[in-house]
């Protein structure tokens, strides 16, 4: 039966291609990933926050297929409007499903904690406005943010295209060596193949968004084992 040791429900931006197959490919064993999605066509702040209009709806929907769990995955939909943002949304979620619930903004805090990441570099696809809004949010969390930088994409098909090799030497290049560890953010943003490569190469962890709304998604399920090859989070 699937679904059997679990079931994750994940709410997910409409041109979003890469959450469901990385969360496919990490989640454990007897695990099984359900998705709804809400409609986003551009990375800009008022799409981002229109987004979370029909929230409670794509919730709901989430629970005919009998999940354990919803996750809210859009990393700068789920801070974009004010540093409690993620929390509104999660509690909006709560309300109309009675499930436990968590954001992908508020998982990344939660796992940088747990690795006691005082200062962070922060790689992103997004504009300049975005970034903006993203180091405000990580550093109402007292982390302090050493660089980040963006690829200025606003459309799915720009992030999309972006090949292994250019994603890795894009990570390389916004890596600073003053900063405890680098976050790739954005659920769309493929990287859990370069997660392993670039902690050797840095020396440091290197966490996605993706990695960590998966761990906090395990944890909140009580389901925390060590998952190889994605990292240090996830092996923790």
């Amino acid at each position: 039966m699937y679904g059997a040791a679990g079931k994750i429900g994940v709410i997910v931006p409409s041109l979003n291609n890469t959450l469901e197959p990385e969360f496919n490919r990490m989640a454990p064993p007897g695990m099984a990933v359900y998705a709804t999605r809400l409609r986003l066509e551009r990375g800009v702040p008022d799409d981002l926050r229109a987004m979370a209009d029909r929230v409670e709806q794509a919730s709901e929907l989430l629970l005919h297929a009998g999940v354990d769990v919803i996750a809210y995955c859009c990393t700068t939909g789920s801070l974009i409007d004010g540093v409690d943002w993620d929390q509104a949304l999660a509690e909006r979620i709560r309300t109309a499903t009675q499930l436990p619930v968590t954001t992908t903004a508020s998982a990344v805090i939660l796992a940088m904690k747990e690795l006691k990441i005082k200062t962070i570099s922060v790689a992103t696809p997004y504009i300049d406005e975005v970034n903006d809004i993203e180091r405000h949010y990580i550093e109402s969390h007292d982390i302090n943010v050493t660089n980040i930088a963006g690829l200025q994409f606003t459309r799915g098909e720009e992030l999309h295209s972006l090949d292994t090799p250019a994603a890795r030497a894009f990570c390389l290049m916004v890596a600073d060596k003053r900063s405890d560890a680098l976050f790739v953010s954005c659920t769309d943003f493929a990287a859990i193949d370069l997660i392993e490569d670039l902690e050797k190469e840095l020396g440091k962890p290197v966490i996605t968004s993706n990695t960590a709304t998966l761990w906090q998604v395990l944890r909140i399920l009580d389901l925390n084992r060590p998952l190889t090859g994605y990292g240090k989070l996830l092996a923790g």
